[in-house]
């Protein structure tokens, strides 16, 4: 009988322990992360609202550590350093001798396009040249206004008369073409305490000319320089130029030239002042 009680209190305890253990369908235990994706994929979802919550709450754990890694792989890849197919990152242009290696590379594309031999004995050297040529001609991209003012700006108090510099040269390229045009720039401005070093007027010519431009723009940004350098009383600027894109190809005429203003302050709104600047800088120097 005490054999018989035995085997029953065992054949219990058994049961009580094997149904508080889950297991999955080939009876192996389980712990309560797999049980519970054993149980949804059978199908087997309670909907009481204890298990609606932990439902929830197991969701937002997900997405909490789904954003943490796109976060982290996000990060790492703006970290990494550009692939070689782009030029430069905006704002940190490559190298020198890496510009100069696609240009050249590209310069004897362009050779091959048009007919030409770029291993021919006197084009051996020839799409070096013109890519830097080219970096010289567009050298304004790397420079501004301030830059090569230098602060060359001084008090002067004395001077309220139109000061003139006037048939400076200047060499450009047209945008739409990127043919040159060439010419003249005359500035004149009237100080209002400041005045500016003779030479940083040209060379601030030089900045924005040395860029692809059109002349209409060219004459606004030199305008603009020059009153933010020293906020004069006014100021006035003149080009006259030849475009080549009229003369080379196109309409083909030698002798056409495009003259261009732009006058700011006094200059604007006094038309004596105005008519002395342009007297001036028509006048035959003696």
């Amino acid at each position: 009988i005490m054999s018989s009680g035995a085997n029953d209190l065992s054949r219990e305890v058994s049961s009580i322990s094997t149904s508080s253990t889950p297991t999955n369908d080939i009876g192996r235990v389980v712990d309560d992360d797999d049980a519970e994706e054993c149980v949804l994929a059978q199908g087997r979802i309670c909907i009481c609202s204890s298990c609606e919550q932990e439902r929830k709450k197991l969701e937002l754990s997900r997405k909490r550590k789904r954003a943490a890694k796109t976060s982290t792989a996000i990060t790492a890849s703006s970290s990494s350093p550009l692939s070689s197919d782009y030029c430069h990152e905006v704002g940190k242009p490559n190298s020198d001798d890496e510009k100069l290696d696609k240009m050249t590379s590209a310069c004897k594309t362009i050779l091959k396009c048009i007919g030409e031999d770029p291993a021919r004995e006197g084009l051996l050297k020839t799409p070096e040249r013109w890519a830097k040529a080219l970096l010289f001609m567009t050298s304004g991209y790397s420079l501004s206004a301030d830059q090569v003012l230098n602060d060359a700006v001084f008090t002067e108090d004395s001077h309220k008369e139109i000061v003139v510099v006037k048939n400076i040269d200047i060499h450009s390229m047209c945008e739409h073409h990127m043919l040159p045009f060439t010419g003249r720039i005359h500035v004149g401005y009237i100080p209002n305490g400041k005045i500016i070093g003779l030479s940083k007027i040209a060379r601030i010519a030089d900045v924005f000319a040395r860029r692809l431009q059109v002349q209409e723009r060219l004459t606004r940004q030199i305008a603009d320089a020059i009153e933010e350098a020293v906020q004069p009383l006014g100021v006035g600027v003149v080009i006259e130029s030849s475009h080549f894109c009229m003369v080379m190809r196109g309409v083909q005429k030698v002798g056409a030239q495009t003259v261009t203003s732009c006058v700011r302050g006094c200059f604007e709104k006094n038309q004596k002042t105005r008519a002395e600047f342009f007297n001036i800088i028509n006048s035959r120097s003696r």
